[in-house]
């Protein structure tokens, strides 16, 4: 059974704790990519036979691959994988930014906005198959003018990967995909191997190993985030469906064990009622076993005494996904300040972000939402500035330049600018 806890009537570690910590992985990463590092696509291969059970003639998957995938996915889901395509593209377009320049007197400043050259996509392939992060990751970056996007998704015991995963690739225009998954498919990516282009940015989510070796190659590439389990809170009021709820809750208690689901509620009705039904839907799912596990060690329900203590409590949590199940959600969309994405009213379940809708479902988790954003089309930028100045212009601002570096004791730097006018002091 979920816990069920009031709101001041236990302690706050309780209330804002999240699950359970996972085991430390970093020793073993560190491992696979300093054995990618010294021995490329070899260790690819060792690996993949070791963890994926695959023995591959090559790491690259081919065209004929592809177009095999493509007769292998109903044609119903390649016209669904192209409308959602669509409402991504539509959402990102509107992310995109513009170079500006600025013109003083004698001088100009300004930004330039340059795409990273190459992009790699992490794309999970272990429990679950994940088409919609193919949609979601690529997008973006082609919309950013990315030079080459790459996808590395772990392949199945046979050596093929998910036909669902290469028909999004192909839907979203991605150049390359590569059959190696884990912490060796993160190095790959990081340091490059003969099979594998060396990237500038790494995206996409993925196990603990993953989430690990992003944390390990970051700084030799750029990452989006350090993902962890997923997340999702539901504010509800007592109007609201326990059954709507549940089911709500249930869509990402399903993703892992370590996944959590959280109602805050003022209604204690409704506490009951959504506890009772997780128990008649748990039931009914296919994956019952990892929903339970999430539902019993990190899920809970919180119930306040209105709906403004309820939205602090949502806010301090700051969850990756949001619901908000109440009549007229846009009242209360300004007081939500700590949320990965948002899904207004009682008919906007969190499935409809993952798949179809158009935002971004790359999210920040473990309470990151309070500094920090769903992935987007500026993930895959970079912004360069720039200044001209005049010589008028610099013996305008000469001596508080050089007023302002030796304050800081920086002579050197105020030199720098006098030196340009000595003659004109003789």
């Amino acid at each position: 059974m979920i816990k069920i806890m009031k709101y001041g009537d236990v302690p706050a570690s309780e209330i804002f704790s999240r699950g359970t910590a996972q085991t430390d992985v970093s020793d073993t990463v560190r491992e696979i990519i300093a054995d990618v590092k010294k021995r490329g696509d070899k260790a690819l291969y060792y690996y993949c036979e070791k963890f994926d059970k695959a023995e591959l003639a090559s790491l690259e998957v081919t065209d004929s691959e592809i177009e095999e995938a493509l007769s292998l996915v109903e044609p119903r889901f390649i016209e669904i994988l192209e409308e959602a395509a669509e409402n991504i593209r539509a959402f990102h377009k509107s992310q995109v930014r513009n170079s500006f320049i600025i013109n003083g007197d004698g001088f100009i400043t300004g930004q330039k906005v340059t795409p990273v050259e190459k992009v790699g996509l992490y794309v999970p392939g272990g429990t679950a198959a994940y088409p919609s992060t193919v949609l979601m990751d690529s997008i973006p970056a082609k919309i950013a003018g990315c030079g080459e996007i790459c996808i590395a998704t772990p392949p199945s015991a046979g050596g093929k990967v998910n036909p669902a995963i290469l028909a999004a690739a192909k839907t979203a225009g991605v150049d390359r995909i590569f059959k190696v998954g884990g912490a060796q498919a993160i190095a790959a990516l990081a340091y490059g191997t003969e099979s594998i282009p060396k990237v500038d940015k790494i995206v996409g989510p993925g196990n603990a190993f993953v989430a690990e070796a992003k944390r390990q190659v970051f700084g030799m590439v750029s990452i989006d985030m350090i993902a962890g389990p997923s997340e999702i809170l539901v504010i509800a009021d007592g109007k609201s469906n326990p059954r709507f709820v549940a089911a709500d809750m249930l869509s990402q208690a399903e993703h892992d064990k370590m996944a959590s689901a959280v109602l805050v509620t003022d209604s204690m009705e409704l506490a009951d009622k959504v506890s009772l039904e997780l128990e008649r839907q748990l039931s009914l799912l296919p994956r019952a076993e990892i929903a339970r596990a999430s539902i019993e060690n990190n899920g809970k329900i919180i119930v306040a005494g209105n709906l403004s203590d309820v939205i602090d409590v949502a806010n301090e949590i700051a969850p990756e996904h949001l619901e908000l199940c109440v009549d007229n959600p846009f009242d209360f969309l300004d007081k939500i300040k700590n949320a990965g994405s948002i899904f207004m009213g009682r008919y906007c379940p969190e499935a409809l972000g993952d798949y179809f809708a158009g935002p971004n479902h790359t999210l920040p988790t473990s309470g990151t939402a309070r500094f920090s954003s769903p992935l987007s089309v500026d993930d895959f930028v970079k912004k360069s500035q720039y200044t001209y100045y005049t010589a008028g212009a610099l013996r305008k601002a000469a001596d508080s330049v050089a007023f302002f570096a030796e304050k800081e004791g920086l002579t050197a730097h105020a030199e720098s600018v006098r030196v340009r006018f000595e003659e004109e002091k003789l």
